[in-house]
């Protein structure tokens, strides 16, 4: 009887079990096992889950990891990790996409969240030994950098690399600030790249930057002493972090103490750029030509050599000059008129370089003469514009129009040239060639307002009534006319007579009456 027994009891486990449980619970396989996990009559309980992991139990007493936050603490534990699903089964898994991290008590930030978890949860970063010795698990990992990372620095700087890094990217050190260490970046000291002062050697056998330890009480800890110690070790006495150049920025070294004060731009100059050996050699300087190139190439040299720069310029500007006008004068070439408001480039600067010899003395060396070939020679001999303007400016002229065949009398002696010679419909260029073959008769400059009633042969005789005065009739004499004026014609107003007619669109004074008779005028 005991056989059937046996093949009953071998059937109940087979159809009692709802399948193999996953290789890690292997050892609690079979029917006697049951009750570890679950309760009779009942399912499986946390409390029994945490009888056997009671490192996770003592996490959870503390209040501190995954299980223990508000999202899970309350949740069975058969809801994440159930098992009979066969020796293969992972019962520890997740969507890592969707899994919160935070609520681990370890937020991830920066690049941390671009790795894959198997990066960071892996056998050999657990540092408890007893949670690693449990196989495959998620538990045990520190929470400080070193933990994890490889010390760079060897154990010379702290072990808070949260002061100096971020998640974000290792290098640059972006919480870093130098001023919070013993030695303040100042001036140019800003600029300078690490690598310069903190320089990577070996150590144990690795790369290795220095970051501690370095001499900086003096400057030539880290410079050299271009004076030899000449001046004493004390550079601050001279310089400052925001340059190395004396006279740039630093004021403390005084070099009106030497015998060559500085002044105007002279202040400005890098030191290096007249002292390029050291700064203990005597330099000549007692003219500008010492340190400076003659600019204008000789242009003013005389058998006694050339004149110092300081004759004519300043130290404050070279463009700023001492030269007058007075000296000016003693040349070839006197300034008058408006000469004397012409700027100097307008006459001796050619694009970029200055010239001041053989530029010329006449107008035409400078000037366009806007009459070649429309004014008679004769008139302007060797283009001598001064033969009829002034320097004052180019309208003001002492032409004697006498010397042509047009005297100007009266009102056409107070006339512009160009109102003459220049019609207003003219170019810039052409309104200066209307010089010559001019007409000299009235109409060929001004209308007719008579409508031709007074043209004989082809010509109107407009001085026969009219002056060179004014417009007025000056001369005109109705009694040298057909119609004598006497008694009270001689006293009546032209317009009663002579009325406004229109022609061809022409308004003008009718004064060509022909029919004199009394009834012609009066009813």
């Amino acid at each position: 009887m005991a056989l059937p027994f046996v093949i009953i009891s071998l059937n109940t486990n087979a159809q009692i079990s709802p399948g193999d449980l996953a290789e890690v619970h292997a050892d609690l396989e079979g029917i006697m096992n049951c009750t570890k996990c679950h309760l009779l009559g009942g399912g499986v309980t946390n409390q029994k889950c945490l009888d056997c992991h009671d490192d996770l139990k003592t996490r959870i007493d503390r209040n501190k990891g995954y299980h223990a936050s508000e999202e899970v603490h309350d949740k069975a534990c058969a809801s994440c990790h159930n098992d009979h699903h066969g020796r293969n089964f992972e019962m520890i898994r997740f969507n890592k996409d969707e899994f919160k991290h935070q609520l681990t008590g370890y937020e991830l930030t920066g690049q941390h969240t671009r790795i894959d978890c198997r990066q960071c949860h892996t056998p050999d970063l657990i540092v408890n030994a007893d949670v690693n010795n449990k196989g495959s698990t998620f538990l045990g990992l520190g929470t400080t950098c070193l933990s994890c990372h490889e010390d760079i620095h060897q154990e010379t700087l702290s072990n808070d690399c949260a002061k100096c890094h971020s998640t974000d990217a290792f290098s640059p050190a972006g919480n870093f600030n130098h001023n919070n260490t013993a030695f303040l970046l100042k001036g140019q000291h800003r600029n300078v790249a690490c690598l310069e002062c903190h320089p990577i050697g070996k150590k144990n056998g690795t790369d290795f930057q220095q970051f501690t330890g370095i001499a900086f009480s003096n400057c030539t800890s880290c410079h050299r002493d271009v004076h030899d110690n000449k001046f004493g070790r004390n550079c601050t006495e001279c310089h400052s972090e925001e340059s190395f150049a004396v006279a740039g920025y630093s004021r403390n070294f005084d070099h009106n103490m030497t015998g060559f004060k500085l002044t105007g731009r002279h202040r400005f100059v890098d030191c290096r750029q007249c002292h390029k050996v050291n700064y203990t050699n005597p330099l000549p300087h007692n003219r500008c030509a010492s340190c400076h190139r003659d600019y204008h190439n000789r242009e003013f040299a005389t058998n006694q050599g050339s004149p110092d720069c300081a004759e004519c310029h300043t130290v404050n500007d070279f463009g700023e000059n001492l030269y007058t006008i007075e000296q000016h004068n003693l040349g070839t070439f006197r300034l008058e008129g408006a000469h004397l408001a012409t700027p100097c480039f307008a006459c001796h600067r050619e694009g970029t370089r200055w010239r001041f010899r053989g530029i010329g003395e006449g107008c035409i060396d400078c000037h366009k003469d806007v009459h070649a070939g429309y004014i008679d020679e004769k008139y302007y001999l060797g283009q001598s514009c001064e033969n009829c303007h002034e320097v004052t400016r180019w309208e003001d002229n002492h032409f004697d129009h006498r010397l042509t065949r047009f005297e100007l009398a009266g009102a056409h002696s107070q006339l512009d040239c160009m109102s003459c010679h220049g019609p207003g419909d003219q170019d810039e260029i052409n309104k200066y060639q209307n010089f010559s073959n001019l007409s000299m008769e009235c109409n060929g400059c001004h209308d007719d307002e008579h409508h031709g009633q007074f043209v004989y042969n082809g010509v109107t005789y407009c001085q026969d009534c009219h002056g060179s005065e004014s417009w007025i009739p000056a001369k005109f004499n109705h009694d040298e006319t057909e119609f004598r004026l006497e008694g009270k014609h001689a006293e009546t107003d032209c317009t009663l007579c002579h009325k406004e007619v229109e022609d061809e669109g022409e308004i003008y004074v009718f004064y060509k009456i022909r029919n004199f008779e009394c009834v012609d005028c009066h009813q």
